[in-house]
């Protein structure tokens, strides 16, 4: 099992559009997929599932992900098995929830307590701190072949928990200024975060404790919504997505070398559209764009838009799960 994170700290580049759509693709090929909303926004969960179930699960005691974790953060218990969401046979969601946002002061001051010496403050820190790894294991068990992390756009305390428990990182971007100044943002943080981890992992791990990796590595970017930035002057959209390759490189990677152009760039993973009118009808019929037929609305020139759009994210998945498998085979070369 592998866990992947969609993750911008610039809202606005198409992270829960691209999460949603590539665990569906994943789930189609044959890939046993689960998703974890970690979003208060809970955006994604509302790309799934009808407000009917929504709210249903909101009114469950392990309808959520939040519900799931409660126990924890009020120091009553382990994780609840939260109630999986089977949205077709590969593929299974576990629900946001709005009220997640309300933990994001506890999830801080546990952090913090994570460098105390007293070894009962330190046990309840890392209880705490591996929360969304605990409903993992939990839910997932050995069974899912990749598990799905869609999170806020923002440094906080949820994200941080929550990319503990990503292999890797996947950083949807638009081609515009502050997309670029939220990867000089991500980069530091992510190293900062990981670096922090490190002692405290090896330190749960001497007495015990099964803890996550922390490995997070950024694997490679999204160059999304084209179109939309096609309507400004050409050279704006050039100037800006010009500049991606190396300061991903630079602070996204800790490379010094020089990056190659955008077109050459082997963590660009794919260009995706926008798909306009398509995207509004997936919402409406609560499948994804490239699933939708003409008795969704999509005839004539969509039906080409569709077939498109289907044929971009199996590119994607593809360029995701090469990235995967080669930095997997590069770590097992460096240790051995």
């Amino acid at each position: 099992m592998k866990v992947l994170a969609f993750f911008n700290n610039k809202g606005g580049v198409g992270k829960t559009t691209l999460a949603y759509h590539f665990a569906n693709m994943l789930s189609i090929q044959g890939i046993k997929t689960l998703v974890l909303d970690l979003d208060p926004q809970a955006n994604l969960t509302s790309m799934f599932l009808k407000d009917e179930s929504i709210e249903r699960l909101l009114d469950e005691e392990n309808g959520t992900i939040y519900k799931a974790i409660l126990p924890v953060i009020e120091g009553q218990g382990p994780v609840v098995l939260p109630k999986l969401q089977q949205i077709r046979s590969n593929l299974r969601l576990i629900s946001g929830d709005l009220s997640l946002s309300e933990i994001e002061d506890t999830l801080s001051i546990e952090w913090a307590r994570g460098n105390d010496s007293n070894p009962t403050t330190f046990r309840r820190s890392i209880s705490v701190t591996t929360i969304f790894w605990q409903v993992i294991q939990a839910a997932n068990g050995p069974n899912d072949d990749i598990v799905i992390l869609d999170v806020g756009p923002n440094l906080g305390a949820i994200n941080r928990l929550a990319l503990l428990c990503s292999d890797y990182v996947v950083v949807p971007l638009a081609p515009d200024l502050f997309s670029l100044k939220g990867l000089s943002n991500m980069g530091p943080k992510i190293a900062e975060w990981q670096l922090d981890w490190t002692s405290r992992r090896e330190k749960a791990e001497r007495i015990g404790l099964n803890v996550p990796s922390g490995t997070m590595q950024p694997i490679g970017y999204v160059l999304s919504r084209f179109s939309v930035r096609a309507d400004r002057p050409a050279k704006a959209f050039a100037r800006w997505s010009a500049r991606i390759p190396q300061e991903f490189l630079r602070l996204l990677r800790q490379a010094s070398e020089s990056a190659p152009s955008l077109d050459a760039d082997p963590y660009r993973l794919a260009t995706m559209k926008d798909y306009r009118s398509l995207m509004p009808m997936a919402m409406e019929a609560h499948k994804p764009m490239f699933s939708l037929t003409p008795a969704d609305g999509a005839i004539g020139g969509h039906q080409k838009a569709v077939e498109a759009c289907y044929a971009d994210y199996e590119n994607l998945v593809t360029a995701v799960r090469f990235k995967m498998a080669t930095d997997e085979a590069s770590r097992i070369f460096v240790a051995s």
